[in-house]
């Protein structure tokens, strides 16, 4: 068992992007897993339950693994975060997100907080403020990297053997700067061909495993189903034997029946008290909308009509016609024949023109996505300076000023 653990705390930090040894407490490895596999949606409580020492449950931790499999595709992700970049490569998504989803989700279904939960706003402006000062050096030393990788590109323009690509990586550079760091290249590939001829090996031998893990899966049926009958039989035979060894049984069962009588007229009690109290609130309630209904009727109109507004751009981006979108890592390469865009984005080395996205394709793509994520921005704004001014008029005395 604590040999599983480690081999999933060693295979989902990978996936997590985190740094690991073996010199990690066990406890410590076992507690990761188990909220890893909580983030990823694994629900057997049977899992949760097992010790934090590691000494039970191999079994579990085998469908655990199984789990991981097939619904990550974990040996997948970890051959292609492992994978060793010869070339330049950059993220690229162009997705659209879900709009009907992303206009959903307003401040009116925000759950209340009570006064323990709520936190000074002065402090989460310091976050803003932190926050937006991280970003901004991030995209400071983003830019710095493009306009270096810019150089390298445009000086070894060229001198490429590949007349596709035309320029040298920053890791070609590097060994032509640098011969002798060949040999520690040449180990990282020699141990990424390893790894994809494993790879293979398992994807040979995958169906005689979900074979087996079938087996396993009957054999807990059939224990979880025999663990119930003999609960079922101790329940049914246990109770007239405790009621015979305790002559006090029948004392106790008096008075749990008199609780129970009290606790019921308790009940119908606060029943009638909630009734009138209700009848009572309704009767204020209505009169109070009867007073509002006027003042509310314009603001109502017009909530209902920025509605009607965004179910229409809903319904005109679902009947648009959808293109297939480019996502994941793709390779940088510098092309000086067209002028509009100087960088692309290729998915392989190939001459076929699908697989290669220009860089004024992706820019125009992301100002879209800008607009479209200020025009969400003001409404939610807006709502919250509604919001504000609703909670305003119940304050006496208080004069509420915009920024």
């Amino acid at each position: 068992s604590l040999d599983f653990w480690r081999l999933l705390y060693g295979l989902l930090k990978q996936i997590h992007g985190g740094k690991w040894t073996e010199s990690d407490a066990i406890d410590n490895q076992i507690r990761f897993v188990k909220s890893a596999l909580w983030y990823h949606g694994y629900g057997r409580p049977e899992l949760y339950r097992l010790p934090s020492d590691g000494s039970a449950g191999s079994r579990e931790l085998l469908l655990a693994f199984s789990w991981l499999l097939h619904r990550l595709s974990l040996l997948e992700q970890l051959l292609a975060r492992n994978r060793v970049k010869t070339g330049d490569e950059t993220s690229v998504c162009m997705c659209e997100d879900d709009l009907p989803n992303s206009q959903k989700g307003t401040t009116e279904i925000a759950p209340e907080c009570g006064l323990e939960d709520r936190v000074d706003v002065r402090y989460l402006q310091w976050l803003n403020g932190r926050l937006r000062f991280q970003w901004r050096s991030l995209h400071a030393l983003h830019q710095e990297q493009c306009k270096l990788l810019h150089k390298i590109h445009l000086f070894t323009s060229g001198s490429h053997t590949d007349q596709i690509l035309g320029h040298f990586s920053v890791t070609e550079t590097d060994l032509v700067r640098q011969p002798e760091n060949y040999k520690q290249l040449l180990q990282l590939l020699e141990s990424e061909t390893m790894q994809l001829e494993a790879f293979l090996e398992w994807k040979q031998l995958e169906p005689v495993y979900w074979q087996w893990m079938e087996t396993v899966l009957d054999n807990m049926a059939e224990e979880g189903n025999m663990s119930e009958s003999q609960d079922a039989h101790v329940e049914k035979s246990g109770l007239p034997k405790e009621t015979l060894c305790c002559p006090w049984a029948d004392s106790l069962t008096g008075q749990i029946g008199r609780l129970s009588r009290d606790l019921m007229t308790l009940r119908d009690q606060l029943h009638e008290l909630i009734t009138h109290r209700k009848a009572v609130w309704c009767e204020k309630v209505k009169t109070r909308e009867e007073e509002l209904q006027k003042e509310w009727f314009s603001v109502t109109a017009r909530k209902i009509q920025e509605s009607v507004d965004l179910k229409l751009l809903d319904l005109a981006y679902l009947c648009a016609p959808k293109k297939k979108k480019k996502h994941g890592s793709c390779r940088l390469v510098f092309r000086s024949k067209h002028p509009a865009s100087k960088m692309g984005f290729g998915r392989s080395v190939s001459k076929d023109p699908v697989s290669a996205v220009s860089a004024t394709d992706v820019i125009r793509e992301l100002q879209m996505r800008e607009a479209s994520l200020e025009r969400e921005l003001k409404q939610l704004q807006e709502e919250c300076r509604q919001r504000l001014d609703e909670i305003a008029e119940g304050l006496d005395g208080v004069i509420c000023i915009s920024p």
